[in-house]
């Protein structure tokens, strides 16, 4: 897997082709840090705290699009990016995936990263703190799509999106539970990795079923421009959502958005006392 670090200028262009030397040029007024990995065909990004520090470290060009100009501050932002070789094709006449599934499939493949880093290892601190960082992901995850992604399949799937929307959140419902328990425990736990497993088992069910078939009947009733604003609305909700699992909260809205913001600001507060990578 290639990986590359770096922190953008916040360019308010829909779609610009920038380099290392373009990106050494730019000032350092209005900048978001971004993490970009690359995994065969496989595109996603994380967003991380912005900076007013340029750092850059990469050995591709990349094509990238961001999200309106913010006002006033700065703050984390959505990104929708794609890297490619800049061969000619335009941006527009690329194949890429529709933004929702986009926005969605990249939080899966971060979670499974973060799920290697932990049983892929025997030390202890490393486990904790991807033991953080896995809760801190899917607790955001899991509310953003409660909270934008199935009432949309409510909305435009009828019956049929009511039945896989209630569904999801069984699913939801289960993986909360269990990441409940898994949060707090210990690495040094005997029942540590057991436990994770397990959950990363129900989990990639759920991934399985949302990702060949909830996902595909949604976007075939999505234009790009809708589909583009739930991705812009999923990654804007998972900024101010709580992030542990909280498994008795309301898992619909409007309840979850008021539990969500009453939740959220004591879990960020804790967030500063914990251990990440």
């Amino acid at each position: 897997m290639s990986y590359y670090k770096l922190l953008c200028h916040y360019w308010s262009q829909p779609c610009i082709r920038t380099d290392a030397y373009t990106l050494s040029k730019l000032s350092t007024n209005n900048v978001v840090s971004i993490d970009i990995r690359s995994q065969e065909n496989d595109i996603y990004n994380t967003i991380i705290w912005g900076s007013p520090v340029l750092y850059l470290k990469m050995q591709n060009s990349v094509l990238f699009r961001t999200a309106p100009r913010y006002s006033g501050r700065l703050i984390q932002r959505p990104f929708i990016l794609n890297q490619a070789r800049f061969d000619g094709t335009t941006f527009a006449n690329r194949p890429i995936m529709s933004a929702l599934t986009d926005a969605i499939k990249r939080d899966h493949s971060v979670l499974n990263e973060y799920y290697e880093k932990i049983v892929g290892t025997d030390d202890l601190d490393t486990q904790t703190r991807y033991q953080n960082l896995f809760t801190w992901e899917l607790a955001r995850h899991s509310i953003g799509e409660e909270l934008v992604v199935y009432p949309a399949f409510e909305k435009h799937l009828g019956a049929k999106g009511k039945e896989m929307a209630d569904k999801d959140r069984e699913d939801h419902q289960k993986v909360k539970n269990v990441l409940y328990k898994f949060q707090s425990m210990k690495a040094q736990d005997p029942e540590f990795l057991k436990t994770f497993q397990d959950l990363f088992k129900d989990l990639k069910e759920h991934i399985k079923d949302e990702e060949n078939n909830d996902l595909p009947a949604l976007e075939r009733q999505l234009d790009s421009d809708s589909s583009d604003g739930y991705a812009r609305s999923f990654e804007r909700t998972k900024l101010f959502v709580p992030t542990r699992s909280h498994p008795t909260a309301p898992d619909k809205p409007p309840f979850e958005t008021v539990a969500g913001l009453m939740a959220a600001p004591l879990d960020k507060l804790m967030d500063v006392f914990r251990k990440f990578p």
